[in-house]
């Protein structure tokens, strides 16, 4: 029989500090051995093994017992004319979907050539971006040969026919080395394609290359570098979906995939200028993806226009019974319908200290499209607290990490970062976490309330509770570009067990900004078409990074 811990009440005592409680020493007399039957127990399930894909038991809802799927509707794109092919290589790569698909389903433009195109300005410009970490090129020549080879025979796949996509480097891909951004992980190779793999592929995408991620979808470093900024190549392109941002801002794919938790899309999307759609929680199946957080991933597009990141979304969704948060529901989208109706809402202290000019242009742009703004609140509520469900998942997930020692392999390890993240989690409380739970679901409470108000939120990508709240409700977020400002290099820094960044001395960088839209459960529709029409407002999608244009 494996022998008993030995618990003294001076081990409780300092434990006390831990964990934010005070005991009387009648009280601590009382604990020495039930806690060490707790440790037992603690000690036989982790002899159970328990790999990355085993889900928990308990799944979260987004819904609540009031919420309405919305009914199956028309899924509507753009149908104007791409125009002549452009003779300037460089136009064709920064084009968006829309145009690009427009030229491959009329023939102007070969999905072979396409390929062709991308895969040359990878060779490129990868080595400064570092934002691949495979490039699939036999593999992306033969599927751009058999996508032509459809087209030669009458069959068309839809709007992803023929386009090179980046696939984040958490998405299991048959053959080809998966490491998650890991050096633990490195020399993963799946053995089956991820179930966003499957899809794309039916809708005729063109896989080019797996894109770098911060290591275990954290940040933007990764055990082949950091992943650039295109805009400022001085700095990291953030993270975690780094390399899907970068490569698309720097026209080295057609569109590409990323995940979020806790602002991997969106966060990305700002500092490298794409536009990024995080879907409602469950719609998109993570069947082959790396598991983080198994209560909060998502999974959605980055593109280079608003009406990209829709075609993407029509071909990702879908329910997936072998991923336990899946949720069937339809979607939605109408290019066509405009905005009118829609009532649009503001947390007036997200547009207050810390706002920049380009968020209060983006505002006074939506005011100017005719729709209702009003101004709303929130709650008083801890919702940073929600963070110690992100450190215990992840921590869970990760857990054979931090036993066996191997986060030691781990590149970034700071404060910060994921190891002692995953270290100090197991000081974690159990009660506490339930007690997070009820507490996320009066935050679910609190954003329904919200939505009731208004039909769209809008507000800068971290100013206000947005981003977290709405990542812990589930709730959809498009992240598009808004402006620009002229700002220096940033670097990450620590705050406490958090990152951050801060601006170093030396010279300014014409970057990318910009704005979040927020949008009921199961409503991307919304979102998108405000997002169609403040895109065209705002005038500012087709600027293209300066080194690499």
């Amino acid at each position: 029989m494996e022998d008993r811990p030995t618990i003294t009440t001076a081990d409780i005592e300092a434990g006390e500090r831990l964990t934010g409680v005070a005991y009387t020493p009648e009280e601590r007399a009382q604990m020495p051995g039930p806690i060490e039957e707790q440790i037992l127990h603690a000690l036989a399930r982790r002899k159970v093994p328990l790999v990355n894909a085993d889900p928990p038991a308990l799944r979260f809802d987004p819904r609540l017992p009031t919420t309405r799927m919305p009914a199956r509707g028309p899924l509507r794109f753009t149908a104007a004319d791409p125009g002549p092919l452009p003779d300037d290589p460089d136009d064709i790569a920064f084009a968006p979907l829309t145009r690009l698909s427009g030229w491959v389903a009329a023939g102007a433009l070969t999905s072979r050539a396409l390929t062709g195109l991308y895969l040359t300005r990878i060779e490129a410009l990868n080595p400064r971006l570092h934002c691949f970490a495979t490039v699939t090129r036999d593999l992306a020549l033969a599927e751009a040969e058999a996508a032509d080879a459809l087209l030669r025979a009458g069959v068309h796949l839809g709007p992803l026919h023929g386009i090179p996509y980046a696939l984040k480097d958490l998405f299991d891909t048959k053959g080809i080395p998966t490491g998650w951004g890991a050096e633990p992980f490195r020399d993963r190779v799946p053995a089956a394609d991820a179930t966003i793999v499957r899809k794309l592929r039916a809708a005729g995408a063109v896989l080019i290359g797996k894109s770098t991620l911060g290591a275990l979808a954290y940040g933007d470093i990764w055990y082949g570098g950091v992943t650039r900024n295109p805009w400022n190549l001085n700095e990291g392109s953030s993270g975690s979906s780094a390399g899907s941002a970068s490569a698309t801002a720097a026209g080295l794919c057609g569109f590409s995939i990323g995940t979020e938790t806790l602002g991997s899309i969106t966060s990305p999307s700002q500092r490298c200028g794409t536009t990024g759609l995080r879907p409602t929680y469950g719609r998109v199946s993570r069947t082959g993806g790396m598991a983080l957080c198994p209560s909060l991933d998502k999974v959605g597009p980055i593109c280079r226009s608003v009406e990209d990141t829709a075609m993407v979304l029509a071909a990702l969704n879908g329910f997936d019974p072998s991923d336990r948060g899946s949720i069937d529901a339809p979607f939605t989208f109408d290019a066509t319908a405009g905005i009118a109706g829609l009532r649009l809402g503001y947390l007036p202290e997200a547009f207050g200290e810390g706002a920049t000019a380009v968020d209060h242009a983006a505002l006074e742009a939506a005011r100017r499209l005719g729709v209702e703004v009003v101004p709303v609140t929130l709650p008083d509520l801890p919702y940073r607290s929600l963070m110690n469900i992100v450190q215990a998942e992840a921590a869970a997930m990760f857990e054979d990490l931090t036993l066996s020692g191997l986060d030691d392999a781990l590149t970034w390890q700071e404060p910060g970062a994921w190891p002692n993240s995953f270290r100090m989690s197991r000081f974690l409380s159990a009660v506490d976490h339930v007690q997070l739970d009820r507490l996320r679901y009066k935050v679910m409470l609190a954003l329904d309330a919200l939505f009731g108000q208004v039909d769209v939120m809008i507000g800068p990508f971290s100013t206000g509770p947005m981003l977290v709240a709405s990542n812990f409700t589930g709730h959809p977020c498009l992240h598009l570009r808004a402006g620009f400002l002229d700002l220096p290099s940033r670097r990450r820094t620590t705050l406490g067990n958090r990152a951050a960044t801060t601006a170093d001395a030396g010279p300014r960088f014409r970057v990318p900004q910009g704005i979040s839209l927020w949008g009921r459960l199961f409503e991307e529709d919304s979102i998108l078409r405000l997002g169609l029409a403040l895109e065209q407002a705002l005038s500012v999608a087709a600027e293209r990074p300066g080194f690499v244009a």
